[in-house]
């Protein structure tokens, strides 16, 4: 099965399902030299694992990581990190229901098209689970950046309908959704906790930030810095749209507004989010993620058999009402991956890097 790997010095490589015995990852290209220790990769786990809030699916899953290769010391030797992640929580029969259907918005019907064949548990391959295996890489590409004066930050900026109307990063870790905006938060909290009541879910907007980036970063024509963090967003479970800077918002703008004015400091402003021509300026890089509404609700659905029978049914088990709150780990991750990638890159680009 293709697609498993992402960067290209810097590389990652996923595998494992949601119900199977283990998830894992192996990281390639890293430098050797680099200051990585066990607690660091757990902390970002943690933020993303489930069961930690009335807000999030409900299973248990630890997410307790295991290395199994490329550290000595607490420092990485420059050969393949392998990492792995136990399941341990799991509960398949809540889906024996659904293995002869197609629920609507998750990827059973392509699966089946493509392979054949498809682990109906839980979505195997194709589920959220996987992208616990990124956070731990990302944490790996995390440090690389930190020792290159690179840092990143991600949080909520929506759900539904509610709008964050504040950046006060002070806020993020003080409510159960990360938002920087207290009242906003407030609002999220009662709005998912009235969509678990009613079965249903919502979507949400994450917007990350990376401070620190020096110019020069990415690869035109085809390998922009712009395109290949477009391509990282995207292959996240239920994103459904990228923005870099103003996004679209910059459709509604003049050219003399829209243009980021240099002097002799630097940029004036900042409506690129750090990218021009696909390369990096040195501004902050701003990226914004949309992710659709959670695609197992309990509320009564219409879908069709393997056979093409039409059916009604809803899905039990434990799910995310909004999963918009537990990517943000993701995105921060994604983020990470593809800035230590370029950055390892860009050591190739001239002579006299």
């Amino acid at each position: 099965m293709a697609g498993n790997s992402f960067g290209e010095i810097f590389r990652i490589t996923t595998f494992g399902e949601s119900h199977g015995p283990a998830i894992g990852v192996i990281v390639d290209g890293c430098p050797a030299g680099i200051e990585v220790d066990f607690e660091y990769i757990q902390r970002q786990l943690d933020r993303r694992r489930p069961g930690q809030s009335d807000l999030v699916t409900p299973r248990q899953e630890k997410d307790t990581v295991h290395i199994y290769s490329g550290l000595f010391d607490g420092k990485t030797t420059g050969t393949p990190i392998g990492m792995v992640i136990f399941n341990s929580d799991m509960r398949s029969k809540d889906y024996d229901n659904l293995k002869d259907l197609f629920r609507p918005g998750h990827a059973d019907y392509t699966y089946f098209k493509k392979y054949g064949i498809r682990d109906y548990r839980g979505s195997g391959r194709a589920s959220a689970r996987e992208t616990a295996c990124r956070v731990a890489a990302g944490a790996i590409a995390r440090k690389l950046l930190e020792d290159n004066g690179i840092s990143i930050i991600g949080y909520l900026i929506s759900i539904g309908t509610i709008k964050a109307e504040k950046r006060n990063l002070n806020e993020i870790g003080k409510n159960k959704v990360g938002c920087p905006d207290e009242r906003a938060a407030q609002h999220m909290e009662r709005l998912i906790t009235q969509l678990k009541e009613e079965g249903d879910s919502t979507g949400g907007i994450v917007e990350v930030i990376a401070q620190g980036v020096p110019p020069g970063l990415g690869d035109p024509v085809y390998d922009k810095l712009s395109a290949d963090l477009a391509k990282a967003m995207v292959s996240i479970n239920a994103v459904k749209g990228v923005e870099i800077g103003d996004g679209f918002a910059c459709t509604e703008l003049r050219g003399s507004i829209n243009n980021d004015v240099m002097s002799p400091d630097g940029f004036l402003t900042n409506h690129a989010g750090g990218i021009l021509g696909g390369i990096s300026t040195g501004n902050d890089i701003i990226v914004r993620v949309a992710i659709k509404p959670a695609s197992s609700i309990k509320k009564t659905q219409h879908t069709i058999t393997k056979e093409g029978v039409p059916i009604e049914f809803s899905v039990e088990g434990r799910h995310d009402p909004c999963v918009a709150i537990r990517a943000v780990p993701v995105v921060e991750a994604m983020m990470a991956l593809t800035l230590a990638d370029h950055l390892l890159r860009s050591k190739l680009s001239r002579v006299d890097y």
